[in-house]
């Protein structure tokens, strides 16, 4: 696993449980939990949007403003 072997592995949870405590460890490993899921379900949803609501709002009052006024016909020079 990534070249990392039973002793190695076994060397880092016991670094990790000297920080953080045995009381710590539940909500650490709850929170990785959450992380991973919602990572999970963030990439299977289609597309996110992202896009501020202003800006939102400022780019459909453009469309509207554009399909709704009529072209300027060209001036006729005698």
């Amino acid at each position: 696993m990534f070249g990392i072997g039973t002793t190695e592995l076994i060397i880092i949870l016991v670094i990790i449980l000297i920080i953080f405590g045995v009381g710590k460890l539940p909500s650490i490993g709850t929170g990785i939990g959450q992380a991973i899921r919602n990572f999970k379900k963030a990439s299977s949803e289609e597309e996110i949007d992202v896009t501020p609501e202003k800006e939102k709002l400022e780019s459909t009052a453009d469309t509207k403003s554009a399909t709704t006024t009529k072209p300027e016909e060209p001036s006729k020079k005698v």
